[in-house]
C-alpha cells in the first residue's frame, strides 16, 4: 500500500515514519531501556574483582577473569542470536526475553557460596545482555532511518555506558560502606525489574520501520555496495561481515579490539589500582571515570560522525586508547591514573557509536539485524579474549605488561581502519542531490 514520502500505515493504525523526531517517544523509552541494561554491567565492575580476592581467595589473574570470560563468550553468542531473531520473529519478542534472563543475576551474585556460581551469573548476565543491548540497537537505527544513525547510536551507548560508570560508581560507595555483598547487587534487581516492565508493557515493535526503509531503499552512488543487496543468505551477511566486505569487516575488528580493552580493564584495572595502596571507593572513581568519559563523549562523538564521516573518527579513537593504556601502564597515581582512564573513555567515545553507524551505513535495511548481531559477536569477543590475554600476560610478566601488550593492539587496530575501511557515510561520498 503506497503512503506518503516516509510514511506507511501499520498494522496498529499508526502512521510509520522514519526519523528522530517523528518517534522521540519510543526513542527515549529505548534510550532509558539501554540504560537499565548498562546497570546490569555495572553493579559488578567495581566489585566482582575484589570479591574474588577476599571472600573466595581466588589468586590466579586467570582463574580470576573466568567470569569475564563466561560474561564475553555468551553475550558475543547472544549478539548473533538476537540479531537473526529479531529480524525473523520482530524485536520485542528478543527483548522481553533478554530481560527475563536478567533476573536472576543478582540473586546468584549475592546468595554465591562458591565461585561457580559467579560464572553462572555472568553466563545469565551475557545471555541478558547480547539479547538486550542488541535489540535495542536495532530498534533505534529503524526508527530513525538513513540521516541519523550516528546521533541515534551516540545516545544510545551513552546512556547505556552512563549507566555503567554511575552504577560502577553506587555500587563502590555501597561496597565501602554496607559489605560487598548483598548491597550493591540490589541495584541490579531493582534495574532487571524494571527493564522487564517497560519492555513488555510500553514498548513498541519496530521491524515495520525497517521494512519501511527497505522498500524505499537506493545504493551509493558510486555503485561500491551492488553485491549488497536484499536477499543475501545469513552465511554470505557472516562472511562480508567478519572479513571480505572492507568496511564491515574493518568495523568488526576494531570493536573487537576495543572490547578487548574493556575486558582486560574490567577484570585488571581494580587489581592494578590497588597495587599503590587505594580504598575501594577511590577504586571506583578511577574505574567510573573511563566509562563516564566513554559514555557523555558519545552524546557528542555520534553526531559528529554524521558530520565529519566515520573512518578517520575510528582510525583517531584506537590510537587515543593506545596513548592512554600506554599511560596507565608506566602511571602509579591517582591523578595519573584518572587523567588516563579519562583519555582511554574519550577515545573509545570516539570509536563506539561510530563503528555502529557503519554497520547501519553499509548493511541493508532487509538483513541489518543480522549485520549488526554478526558485528557485536565479534565486538563482545573482545570481552572474552582480553580477559583472557589480561589473565595469562598477568601471570606471566605482571599486570603492567598486560596493558603494554593492549595498547599495541589498540594501535595495530587503529592502522587497519587507516589503510583498509573506506568512508561509509553517504553524506561524505555521494552526490547530495542523489537519495540512498
Amino acid at each position: 500500500m503506497s503512503s506518503p514520502a516516509g510514511e506507511s500505515p501499520s498494522t496498529g493504525g499508526r502512521p510509520i515514519t522514519l526519523g528522530l523526531g517523528a518517534n522521540l517517544a519510543q526513542f527515549s523509552l529505548l534510550v532509558a531501556v539501554n540504560a537499565l541494561v548498562g546497570g546490569m554491567v555495572g553493579q559488578e565492575q567495581t566489585v566482582l574483582p575484589l570479591l574474588a580476592e577476599r571472600e573466595f581467595g581466588l589468586t590466579g589473574y586467570t582463574f580470576l577473569f573466568t567470569y569475564v570470560v563466561a560474561f564475553g563468550a555468551t553475550k558475543a553468542a547472544a549478539n548473533y542470536f538476537a540479531g537473526t531473531w529479531s529480524d525473523r520473529f520482530g524485536r520485542k519478542p528478543v527483548l522481553v526475553v533478554g530481560w527475563l534472563i536478567a533476573v536472576p543475576v543478582p540473586l546468584l551474585l549475592i546468595w554465591a557460596p562458591s565461585w561457580g556460581w559467579v560464572v553462572a551469573a555472568n553466563v545469565l548476565l551475557g545471555l541478558n545482555q547480547g539479547l538486550t543491548w542488541s535489540t535495542t540497537v536495532i530498534m533505534k537505527i529503524d526508527l530513525v532511518g538513513p540521516k541519523q544513525r550516528g546521533l541515534a547510536m551516540g545516545l544510545n551507548e551513552a546512556a547505556g555506558y552512563g549507566a555503567v560508570a554511575l552504577t560502577s560508581l553506587l555500587a563502590g560507595y555501597l561496597a565501602a560502606h554496607y559489605g560487598l555483598r548483598p548491597a550493591p547487587f540490589l541495584l541490579g534487581l531493582s534495574y532487571a525489574a524494571l527493564g522487564l516492565g517497560l519492555s513488555g508493557l510500553l514498548v513498541r515493535e519496530t521491524r515495520d520501520h525497517a521494512r519501511l526503509e527497505a522498500a524505499k531503499h537506493v545504493g551509493r552512488a558510486d555503485g561500491r555496495h551492488d553485491h549488497l543487496h536484499a536477499d543475501l543468505s545469513t552465511r554470505q551477511i557472516l562472511t562480508h561481515t567478519s572479513f571480505r566486505e572492507p568496511a564491515l569487516s574493518s568495523a568488526s575488528q576494531a570493536g573487537l579490539v576495543n572490547n578487548l580493552n574493556f575486558g582486560l580493564s574490567w577484570g585488571l584495572f581494580p587489581l592494578l589500582f590497588a597495587t599503590s595502596g587505594l580504598a575501594v571507593d577511590q577504586i571506583g572513581v578511577l574505574f567510573a571515570l573511563y566509562p563516564a568519559v566513554w559514555g557523555i563523549g558519545q552524546l557528542l562523538t555520534g553526531g559528529l560522525s554524521d558530520r565529519w564521516g566515520r573512518k578517520h573518527l575510528i582510525t583517531a579513537g584506537m590510537l587515543t586508547q593506545a596513548t592512554a593504556l600506554a599511560i596507565i601502564a608506566v602511571a602509579d597515581t591517582f591523578a595519573l591514573w584518572a587523567a588516563a582512564a579519562m583519555l582511554l573513555g574519550a577515545g573509545t567515545a570516539m570509536v563506539y557509536p561510530t563503528l555502529l553507524a557503519v554497520i547501519g551505513d553499509v548493511a541493508h535495511p532487509a538483513w541489518r539485524g543480522r549485520a549488526v548481531g554478526v558485528y557485536r559477536v565479534w565486538r563482545d569477543a573482545g570481552y572474552a579474549v582480553g580477559a583472557l590475554m589480561a589473565g595469562i600476560v598477568a601471570d606471566l610478566w605482571g599486570l603492567r605488561a598486560a596493558v603494554w601488550l593492549a595498547a599495541a593492539l589498540s594501535a595495530t587496530s587503529g592502522l587497519v581502519v587507516a589503510t583498509r575501511m573506506y568512508e561509509t557515510h553517504t553524506r561524505r561520498t555521494a552526490n547530495p542531490g542523489r537519495p540512498r
